[in-house]
């Protein structure tokens, strides 16, 4: 989930890493996050739903200080911050799916006020990889209704044809497991399946599944940080990568 925050300040322009041996662009299937990796929010239309849901259905204010939210999942954000509230599970678990209800329509009806910038780059390695004959889906912290909404506001929904999104999964490395099912079902049961992020979460959740990350810099971790991940590939921007197919830093 991203906010109008700030972006970490960023790496020189077409700064990029590929691992020797990894051809980045010959993966059958990739699963690409959304927020800071495809597009960038400056609203806050899904962050205000988590305070108004919470509102309605609890009848008391939600706090966000303190939570992690960049590369985190939307179950994981409300743990996260009724945990730090000191609150038992009892008084929220049972209310979660409610929560979302509410989340989703109050995103829904206010779809209209997202102001949404896709990433640099991004059309263009979407299509470089669909003519190369890859599947393309979205493996996101959002849930879904939220996520294809944005998907859809920045025009990108036509590139993908599944998606794996957090609604059941609190653990981002366990919406990974469910995303890559849903690549081996549009790819084939042995295709190689690539993660696309802008957070070290998104290694890290890649890698408990060995499956290989581009890292780009488009969102709230610097390249320096990324690299500290060591994925197998790490670029300032989409566009910078593919301006540079070969191995090394440039």
């Amino acid at each position: 989930m991203t906010t109008s925050s700030t972006p970490a300040a960023a790496a020189p322009p077409g700064q990029v890493y590929i691992r020797p041996g990894f051809r980045w662009d010959e993966q059958d299937a990739y699963l690409f996050d959304i927020d800071g990796t495809l597009l960038r929010s400056r609203d806050r239309v899904h962050y205000d739903s988590f305070f108004a849901a919470v509102e309605q259905v609890l009848g008391h204010p939600l706090v966000l200080d303190g939570v992690t939210l960049h590369g985190n999942t939307d179950p994981g954000i409300l743990r996260d911050a009724f945990r730090l509230a000191a609150m038992e599970e009892a008084g929220w678990r049972p209310h979660v799916e409610r929560i979302f209800a509410h989340m989703r329509e109050g995103v829904t009806a206010r779809q209209g006020e997202m102001d949404l910038v896709v990433m640099p780059g991004v059309q263009a390695v979407l299509a470089h990889l669909r003519g190369k004959g890859a599947a393309l889906g979205v493996a996101t912290g959002n849930i879904e209704s939220i996520g294809w909404i944005k998907v859809e506001v920045a025009g990108l929904r036509p590139w993908f044809t599944f998606g794996g999104f957090s609604d059941a999964y609190e653990v981002r490395s366990d919406m990974i497991r469910h995303a890559l099912a849903l690549a081996h079902s549009a790819a084939g049961p042995g295709a190689t399946v690539c993660v696309v992020g802008d957070t070290v979460h998104d290694v890290t959740a890649a890698r408990v599944h060995g499956l290989p990350t581009i890292a780009v810099a488009t969102g709230n971790y610097s390249f320096e940080q990324l690299m500290e991940a060591e994925p197998e590939v790490c670029a300032t921007t989409l566009q910078a990568l593919l301006a540079q197919p070969e191995a090394g830093v440039r």
